[in-house]
């Protein structure tokens, strides 16, 4: 197992022998909640395309930012947080309950090894309320239904998809979850999103052959995007400054390199 830890807790969809996202995720920005065979895989994956790590700690560190803007600049105070992966420090709840306390936040993942550290998350503010959905992306509507039961969808939501609709490989499938989702906030909702691209422009040539490595490998699938498909995922929407950009540079305070992963806050009209 991994470094004498390995992950607590147990599920009947807990398959340890495959290395999975979750896990190989956390492994790349330095966590312990993830098993040999996730190393491995992880290595392999790095070995081709070293820029993974900072692909993997951009997307961290844009959350950190993105939720910190949308909270204190746009008083937004419920958080949707759509694939919220494994917790680590400065999860979305704790960013945005430090701006303002009474802030609610609902988590969203289908991984059972998310599920199995649930009640980690589930630590938050007095005044606030932080819940945890076990659900799949792939059914927005039971998303929508279900979340509705701890944020009131007549005042703005900020929607978070980090790094989540490159595991809907159906294009057509992944820009209709998106506008099912927006659909059911108000006005003055935001979309927070993040998306792994191929665009030469941001250095993500190298993101197909690690993608095909990743797919024969490990679990679940994944798939890259252009920055023209990925733009369109915020149609109807208005995008903040300074528009849809290397995450690693969105209001980034000094000047970082790019990554090849996107990343934009846009707010409902």
């Amino acid at each position: 197992m991994s470094d004498g830890h390995t992950p607590s807790g147990g599920s009947a969809r807990l398959n340890t022998g495959v290395a999975h996202n979750a896990r190989v995720w956390n492994y790349w920005i330095g966590g312990k909640d993830n098993y040999e065979v996730d190393q491995q895989v992880g290595e392999q994956v790095a070995g081709m395309f070293p820029i993974i790590r900072d692909i993997a700690r951009a997307d961290r560190d844009f959350l950190g930012r993105a939720v910190r803007f949308v909270a204190e600049e746009r008083g937004v105070r419920q958080f949707l947080d759509i694939g919220t992966g494994l917790p680590t420090a400065d999860n979305t709840h704790e960013i945005a309950q430090r701006v303002a306390p009474d802030s609610r936040i609902v988590y969203v993942d289908n991984d059972p090894i998310v599920l199995v550290h649930a009640r980690t998350l589930l630590t938050g503010t007095r005044e606030g309320v932080t819940a945890y959905i076990d659900a799949d992306v792939h059914d927005p509507d039971a998303i929508v239904e279900r979340a509705a039961q701890t944020l009131d969808f007549t005042k703005p939501v900020a929607v978070m998809m980090l790094g989540i609709l490159n595991f809907v490989l159906d294009y057509d499938k992944a820009r209709e979850i998106v506008r099912r989702v927006l659909a059911a906030v108000p006005s003055g909702s935001h979309l927070v999103l993040t998306h792994p691209t191929f665009d030469s422009a941001l250095g993500g040539e190298g993101q197909i052959p690690a993608m095909k490595f990743w797919n024969e490998n490990a679990t679940p699938p994944i798939t890259a995007r252009s920055g023209p498909d990925i733009a369109a995922f915020f149609e109807g929407l208005e995008l903040l400054e300074p528009g849809m950009v290397s995450c690693s540079q969105w209001r980034a305070a000094d000047s970082p390199a790019p990554v090849p992963q996107y990343g934009a806050v846009a707010v409902k009209p």
